[in-house]
């Protein structure tokens, strides 16, 4: 069986579209163009207008000058007259037949038109004596091979005895050749309309059957478990280029699926294990840098601080393994009303060695909360929580830079609720990383596992508020929105 393009079809349907498109602007270019009966209506329509334009123009002149017309006025009031009227010439005429007035305002020639045309003089002095005999308007149509003329007279009422206005207008018109083509045109649009629909028809109609053999064979059920069947070639090219395809990729989605299941449990124990060491880095670098400076220093208070500062890291230490050990079961948070102020400074010097070292200042601003009323917090996962944020801010604020840890208590929506911020004075996050900036596994750094926000907004969800980083303020800031108490 021969498999035709779908290209070819579609080619072919386009030529005959094509064809139709060019019948029908010859078509509506001659229906344009010769409409004869719609313009001689209009010209005829306009004719008697002018001429009634003339007789009101000719008694407001009347009542404005008496008896003292001139020559000069008649034929102003004529052009005023027909100045509207494109393409209708027209004038006064007396009952000796002569022309006491003549203008065509609307002449396309090179300049003004000042003569009455001698090819329409007898028919002019005929309807114009026809008009005063009868003493109301009377019109003319002359029809000729190329145009049709039209004539009409109305009687002037005025001092002066037995003149008449007069209007003329053509409607070029065209003859049988053009009825011929119009007619022409009109069979060959519908040879062609007829002929595009019939072989589209055709065209879908073998299409769509192939389609619903397709989206059948896909929707079947599979015992075997396959996402994807194999499918039988359709005669169709462009079709059978698709079936080709899925084929192709159901075999390469099989084999993919034999490599995953072999590789999810090693990426859950990289991830668990990616988890563990971001937690556990953050106190052993705390724990080393106060040692490395005990040592350095001599100063036996110092050691003794620092020793006091390793042994705390070493029951943080142990504590995120307990929590790592019982990952699988909801731990209830520990709240107890807790001194923001002192808990801030605590961050603070805690990571004051790494920011000397990176000669970043760290500030602390919470002098607006109460003295007496604490908010109710787990302490010990809002201190972690505060030491992530902390320890990002570190890492990408420059030299000389400066780091904010700020606390307030504001009321939302009736409650009273606690913002604790961390503001760095950094490059900001990359816009490529905003929208999942809190998901697992998203940073910035080479070196990032991605899980320091995520735990901070698990903390923050813990005690029903939220972690979020603040869109447009001058600063790169993540702020923790937490309730005062537990509702």
């Amino acid at each position: 069986m021969t498999a035709y393009s779908l290209r070819a079809r579609l080619l072919a349907l386009w030529v005959l579209l094509l064809a139709s498109a060019a019948a029908t602007a010859y078509l509506m270019f001659g229906v344009y163009n010769q409409s004869t009966g719609v313009q001689v209506a209009q010209a005829d329509l306009a004719v008697g207008r002018a001429c009634r334009e003339i007789i009101d123009r000719y008694a407001a002149l009347v009542r404005a000058r008496g008896r003292g017309i001139t020559e000069g006025d008649r034929v102003g009031t004529v052009s005023a007259a027909l100045a509207r009227f494109p393409g209708i010439e027209g004038g006064i005429w007396s009952a000796s037949g002569k022309s006491v007035a003549y203008a065509y305002p609307t002449y396309e020639g090179t300049g003004p038109k000042t003569d009455l045309p001698a090819a329409e003089h007898d028919a002019i002095a005929a309807l114009n004596a026809q008009a005063l005999r009868v003493d109301h308007a009377v019109s003319d149509r002359r029809p000729s091979r190329t145009q049709v003329l039209m004539l009409q007279a109305c009687p002037l009422h005025g001092p002066e005895a037995g003149l008449t206005a007069w209007a003329m207008a053509r409607a070029h018109v065209n003859d049988g050749p053009t009825y011929t083509r119009f007619l022409a045109g009109l069979g060959f649009l519908a040879a062609t309309v007829l002929g595009s629909a019939a072989f589209l028809g055709w065209f879908l109609y073998g299409f769509s059957g192939r389609i619903a053999r397709l989206e059948a064979a896909l929707a079947a059920p599979r015992p075997d478990g396959e996402d994807l069947p194999h499918l039988d070639r359709t005669g169709e090219r462009e079709l059978d280029r698709l079936v080709d395809a899925l084929n192709a990729a159901g075999g390469r989605l099989r084999e993919a699926q034999s490599r995953i299941v072999a590789t999810e449990r090693l990426a859950a124990v990289g991830r668990l294990a990616a988890s563990i060491a971001h937690e556990i880095r953050n106190p052993i670098a705390a724990m080393r840098l106060k040692a490395e400076n005990a040592l350095v220093s001599g100063d036996p208070h110092r050691a003794a601080s620092a020793l006091e500062t390793v042994l705390g890291q070493i029951a943080r230490v142990d504590t995120l393994l307990r929590d790592l050990l019982n990952l699988t079961q909801a731990r209830a948070l520990n709240r107890t009303p807790t001194p923001v102020a002192p808990l801030l400074a605590e961050c603070a010097h805690l990571h004051e060695d790494l920011a000397h070292a990176r000669s970043v200042r760290v500030a602390i601003a919470a002098d607006g909360l109460p003295a007496t009323d604490h908010p109710h917090l787990d302490r010990a996962q809002i201190a972690r929580a505060l030491d992530n944020l902390l320890l990002n801010a570190l890492q990408h604020a420059p030299p000389g830079g400066r780091i904010r840890l700020g606390a307030e208590r504001l009321t939302a929506d009736g409650a009273l609720r606690l913002r604790l911020s961390v503001a760095d004075t950094g490059a900001g996050i990359d816009p490529a990383i905003r929208a999942s900036l809190f998901e697992p596994f998203v940073t910035s750094r080479p070196d990032g596992t991605g899980l320091g926000l995520a735990i901070v907004r698990e903390i923050a969800l813990a005690h029903r508020g939220e972690a979020r980083l603040v869109a447009d303020a001058p600063e790169t800031t993540f702020v923790l929105d937490l309730p005062w108490q537990p509702s």
